[in-house]
Protein backbone atom coordinates (compact mmCIF):
# COMPACT_ATOMS: atom_id res chain seq x y z
CA UNK A 1 0.00 0.00 0.00
CA UNK A 2 1.43 3.25 -1.08
CA UNK A 3 0.78 6.42 1.11
CA UNK A 4 1.59 10.10 -0.01
CA UNK A 5 2.48 12.58 2.17
CA UNK A 6 1.11 15.72 1.43
CA UNK A 7 3.24 19.00 1.86
CA UNK A 8 1.56 21.00 4.68
CA UNK A 9 0.35 24.71 3.30
CA UNK A 10 0.90 27.57 5.36
CA UNK A 11 -1.05 30.68 5.28
CA UNK A 12 0.10 34.14 6.23
CA UNK A 13 -1.89 37.50 7.60
CA UNK A 14 -1.42 41.28 6.45
CA UNK A 15 -3.07 43.03 9.53
CA UNK A 16 -3.56 46.95 9.09
CA UNK A 17 -3.31 49.10 12.46
CA UNK A 18 -1.98 48.06 15.53
CA UNK A 19 -3.68 45.06 17.02
CA UNK A 20 -0.41 43.52 18.75
CA UNK A 21 -2.29 43.53 22.01
CA UNK A 22 -5.63 41.63 20.65
CA UNK A 23 -3.22 38.87 18.47
CA UNK A 24 -1.56 38.34 22.38
CA UNK A 25 -4.53 37.86 23.92
CA UNK A 26 -6.03 35.27 21.43
CA UNK A 27 -3.29 33.66 21.08
CA UNK A 28 -3.15 32.97 24.77
CA UNK A 29 -6.59 31.99 24.99
CA UNK A 30 -6.49 29.81 22.00
CA UNK A 31 -3.24 28.14 23.82
CA UNK A 32 -5.42 28.03 26.66
CA UNK A 33 -8.38 26.20 24.93
CA UNK A 34 -6.04 23.28 23.33
CA UNK A 35 -4.32 23.16 26.62
CA UNK A 36 -7.09 21.98 27.72
CA UNK A 37 -8.55 19.68 25.77
CA UNK A 38 -5.23 18.05 25.53
CA UNK A 39 -5.23 17.06 29.01
CA UNK A 40 -9.05 16.17 28.50
CA UNK A 41 -8.37 13.77 25.90
CA UNK A 42 -5.11 12.16 27.22
CA UNK A 43 -6.39 8.22 28.20
CA UNK A 44 -6.53 7.43 32.33
CA UNK A 45 -4.10 5.03 31.78
CA UNK A 46 -1.37 7.86 31.65
CA UNK A 47 -3.42 11.13 33.09
CA UNK A 48 -3.37 9.79 37.02
CA UNK A 49 -3.24 12.68 39.36
CA UNK A 50 0.49 12.38 39.62
CA UNK A 51 0.87 12.81 35.72
CA UNK A 52 -1.38 16.07 35.92
CA UNK A 53 1.12 17.18 38.92
CA UNK A 54 3.71 16.65 36.73
CA UNK A 55 2.40 18.73 34.02
CA UNK A 56 1.08 21.10 35.68
CA UNK A 57 4.99 22.02 36.87
CA UNK A 58 6.06 21.57 33.65
CA UNK A 59 3.67 24.03 31.81
CA UNK A 60 3.67 26.48 34.60
CA UNK A 61 7.69 26.70 34.58
CA UNK A 62 7.55 27.96 31.26
CA UNK A 63 5.61 31.67 32.17
CA UNK A 64 6.78 34.37 34.30
CA UNK A 65 4.98 34.91 38.06
CA UNK A 66 3.71 31.44 38.50
CA UNK A 67 4.47 29.12 41.22
CA UNK A 68 2.90 25.35 41.78
CA UNK A 69 2.35 23.61 45.06
CA UNK A 70 1.74 20.02 44.82
CA UNK A 71 0.05 18.55 48.44
CA UNK A 72 -0.08 14.21 48.16
CA UNK A 73 0.36 11.72 51.05
CA UNK A 74 0.57 13.19 54.62
CA UNK A 75 0.06 16.67 53.48
CA UNK A 76 -3.31 15.74 53.11
CA UNK A 77 -4.39 14.48 56.01
CA UNK A 78 -7.06 17.20 56.30
CA UNK A 79 -8.86 16.44 53.12
CA UNK A 80 -11.07 13.99 53.90
CA UNK A 81 -13.07 14.16 50.65
CA UNK A 82 -10.28 14.04 48.65
CA UNK A 83 -8.29 10.91 50.55
CA UNK A 84 -11.85 8.94 50.46
CA UNK A 85 -12.09 9.15 46.87
CA UNK A 86 -8.79 8.86 45.90
CA UNK A 87 -7.99 6.17 48.62
CA UNK A 88 -9.39 3.83 45.67
CA UNK A 89 -6.82 4.21 43.56
CA UNK A 90 -3.43 4.21 46.04
CA UNK A 91 -0.88 4.07 43.48
CA UNK A 92 -0.13 7.27 42.79
CA UNK A 93 -3.08 8.31 45.08
CA UNK A 94 -4.68 11.38 45.36
CA UNK A 95 -3.30 15.16 44.20
CA UNK A 96 -4.15 18.83 45.54
CA UNK A 97 -2.27 21.04 42.39
CA UNK A 98 -2.14 25.08 43.75
CA UNK A 99 -1.35 26.73 41.27
CA UNK A 100 -0.66 30.72 41.59
CA UNK A 101 -0.56 33.51 39.50
CA UNK A 102 0.88 36.82 41.59
CA UNK A 103 3.13 39.31 39.84
CA UNK A 104 5.00 41.44 41.85
CA UNK A 105 2.83 44.10 43.25
CA UNK A 106 0.17 42.41 43.32
CA UNK A 107 -0.88 42.23 46.64
CA UNK A 108 -3.25 44.64 46.88
CA UNK A 109 -5.16 43.52 43.71
CA UNK A 110 -8.71 40.87 43.91
CA UNK A 111 -7.86 37.68 44.37
CA UNK A 112 -9.74 35.23 42.12
CA UNK A 113 -9.14 31.38 43.47
CA UNK A 114 -11.06 28.71 40.63
CA UNK A 115 -11.90 25.21 42.24
CA UNK A 116 -11.65 22.62 39.81
CA UNK A 117 -13.16 18.68 39.47
CA UNK A 118 -10.10 16.48 38.78
CA UNK A 119 -11.38 13.23 38.94
CA UNK A 120 -8.85 11.33 36.13
CA UNK A 121 -11.30 8.67 35.65
CA UNK A 122 -14.67 8.19 37.60
CA UNK A 123 -16.15 4.35 37.49
CA UNK A 124 -18.41 5.37 40.26
CA UNK A 125 -16.69 3.55 42.59
CA UNK A 126 -19.09 0.87 44.92
CA UNK A 127 -22.44 2.46 43.21
CA UNK A 128 -20.64 1.36 39.82
CA UNK A 129 -21.88 3.50 36.88
CA UNK A 130 -25.03 2.00 35.03
CA UNK A 131 -25.41 1.47 32.63
CA UNK A 132 -21.99 0.70 31.98
CA UNK A 133 -21.68 2.50 28.20
CA UNK A 134 -21.58 5.78 30.11
CA UNK A 135 -18.68 5.18 31.94
CA UNK A 136 -16.36 5.23 28.59
CA UNK A 137 -16.09 9.89 28.63
CA UNK A 138 -15.35 9.55 32.21
CA UNK A 139 -11.62 10.08 31.05
CA UNK A 140 -13.00 13.70 31.23
CA UNK A 141 -14.26 14.29 34.61
CA UNK A 142 -11.00 15.97 35.13
CA UNK A 143 -12.33 18.59 32.68
CA UNK A 144 -12.92 21.54 35.25
CA UNK A 145 -9.30 21.06 36.96
CA UNK A 146 -8.27 21.06 33.02
CA UNK A 147 -10.27 24.53 32.30
CA UNK A 148 -8.37 25.94 35.92
CA UNK A 149 -5.11 25.21 35.35
CA UNK A 150 -4.92 26.38 31.52
CA UNK A 151 -6.78 29.38 32.99
CA UNK A 152 -3.95 30.28 35.07
CA UNK A 153 -1.25 29.37 32.64
CA UNK A 154 -2.71 32.52 30.33
CA UNK A 155 -2.85 35.02 32.95
CA UNK A 156 1.25 36.37 32.56
CA UNK A 157 0.31 36.61 29.11
CA UNK A 158 -2.87 38.39 29.57
CA UNK A 159 -1.90 39.95 32.32
CA UNK A 160 -5.02 40.89 34.20
CA UNK A 161 -4.76 43.60 37.40
CA UNK A 162 -6.45 40.34 39.54
CA UNK A 163 -4.19 37.45 41.19
CA UNK A 164 -5.24 34.16 40.34
CA UNK A 165 -5.13 30.59 42.14
CA UNK A 166 -6.35 27.78 40.91
CA UNK A 167 -6.66 24.45 42.74
CA UNK A 168 -6.55 20.71 40.92
CA UNK A 169 -8.61 18.66 42.87
CA UNK A 170 -7.08 15.37 41.19
CA UNK A 171 -8.28 11.80 42.58
CA UNK A 172 -9.55 8.58 40.62
CA UNK A 173 -12.73 7.16 41.94
CA UNK A 174 -12.25 3.30 41.15
CA UNK A 175 -13.12 0.41 42.43
CA UNK A 176 -10.83 -1.24 44.55
CA UNK A 177 -10.80 -2.94 48.05
CA UNK A 178 -9.85 0.44 49.26
CA UNK A 179 -12.70 2.09 48.13
CA UNK A 180 -15.09 4.15 50.15
CA UNK A 181 -18.44 3.22 50.98
CA UNK A 182 -21.89 3.79 51.44
CA UNK A 183 -22.66 4.57 54.91
CA UNK A 184 -19.15 5.84 55.52
CA UNK A 185 -18.46 8.95 57.46
CA UNK A 186 -15.78 11.68 56.50
CA UNK A 187 -14.93 15.07 57.56
CA UNK A 188 -13.82 17.70 55.11
CA UNK A 189 -11.09 20.11 55.41
CA UNK A 190 -13.33 22.50 57.39
CA UNK A 191 -14.42 19.62 59.99
CA UNK A 192 -17.68 19.27 58.55
CA UNK A 193 -18.77 15.94 58.05
CA UNK A 194 -20.40 13.88 55.63
CA UNK A 195 -22.06 10.45 55.23
CA UNK A 196 -21.49 8.90 52.10
CA UNK A 197 -24.78 7.62 50.70
CA UNK A 198 -23.57 7.10 46.83
CA UNK A 199 -20.08 6.83 45.97
CA UNK A 200 -20.67 8.65 42.36
CA UNK A 201 -21.14 11.55 43.98
CA UNK A 202 -17.40 11.63 44.53
CA UNK A 203 -17.05 15.25 42.47
CA UNK A 204 -18.72 17.12 45.41
CA UNK A 205 -16.59 15.60 48.34
CA UNK A 206 -13.23 17.02 46.58
CA UNK A 207 -14.46 20.40 45.94
CA UNK A 208 -15.88 20.53 49.14
CA UNK A 209 -12.09 20.16 50.29
CA UNK A 210 -10.69 22.34 47.56
CA UNK A 211 -13.44 25.45 48.24
CA UNK A 212 -12.96 25.08 52.67
CA UNK A 213 -8.92 25.07 51.90
CA UNK A 214 -9.91 28.41 49.79
CA UNK A 215 -11.84 29.87 52.24
CA UNK A 216 -9.76 29.45 54.99
CA UNK A 217 -6.02 29.80 53.94
CA UNK A 218 -6.41 31.84 50.55
CA UNK A 219 -8.60 35.02 51.32
CA UNK A 220 -10.39 34.75 48.24
CA UNK A 221 -12.41 37.81 47.04
CA UNK A 222 -14.09 35.64 44.27
CA UNK A 223 -13.91 31.60 44.65
CA UNK A 224 -15.41 30.18 41.75
CA UNK A 225 -15.53 25.79 41.39
CA UNK A 226 -15.17 23.97 37.72
CA UNK A 227 -16.82 20.80 37.41
CA UNK A 228 -18.06 18.09 35.24
CA UNK A 229 -20.43 17.88 38.43
CA UNK A 230 -23.93 15.51 37.70
CA UNK A 231 -26.06 14.46 34.67
CA UNK A 232 -28.81 16.98 36.67
CA UNK A 233 -26.90 20.03 34.72
CA UNK A 234 -28.10 18.28 31.17
CA UNK A 235 -31.99 17.48 32.41
CA UNK A 236 -32.39 20.62 33.52
CA UNK A 237 -30.50 22.95 30.86
CA UNK A 238 -29.74 20.75 27.49
CA UNK A 239 -26.46 20.44 26.27
CA UNK A 240 -26.21 24.51 25.24
CA UNK A 241 -25.99 26.23 28.68
CA UNK A 242 -23.90 25.10 31.67
CA UNK A 243 -25.51 24.72 35.14
CA UNK A 244 -24.62 27.86 37.10
CA UNK A 245 -25.28 28.87 41.04
CA UNK A 246 -23.93 32.03 42.87
CA UNK A 247 -25.51 34.33 45.44
CA UNK A 248 -24.33 36.94 43.60
CA UNK A 249 -26.38 38.07 41.11
CA UNK A 250 -24.39 40.97 39.47
CA UNK A 251 -21.50 38.12 39.01
CA UNK A 252 -23.47 35.70 37.41
CA UNK A 253 -25.12 38.50 34.98
CA UNK A 254 -21.68 39.43 33.96
CA UNK A 255 -20.87 35.92 33.54
CA UNK A 256 -23.91 35.28 31.44
CA UNK A 257 -22.86 38.14 29.30
CA UNK A 258 -19.43 36.72 29.09
CA UNK A 259 -20.91 33.31 28.18
CA UNK A 260 -23.02 34.30 25.27
CA UNK A 261 -20.10 36.34 23.58
CA UNK A 262 -17.52 33.25 24.20
CA UNK A 263 -20.18 30.73 23.15
CA UNK A 264 -19.29 28.80 26.56
CA UNK A 265 -22.97 29.71 27.59
CA UNK A 266 -24.23 29.45 31.37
Amino acid sequence: MKTETKKRQSCSFILFGDFSAEITRTQAIVEAIYNARDLIHTPSNIKTPAWLATQAKATAAKKDSLSVKVFSGSALAKFGGLRAVGGSSPKPGPRMIEISYAPKGSSKWPHVVLVGKGITFDTGGISLKRPYDIMMAMKSDMAGAAAVLATVLAMPDIQPKVRVTALMMCAENALSGTSQRPSDVITQYDGTTVEVLDTDAEGRLVLADGLAYARNELQPDYLVDIATLTGAATIGLGKQFAAMYTRNERLARKLHEIGNTSGDRV
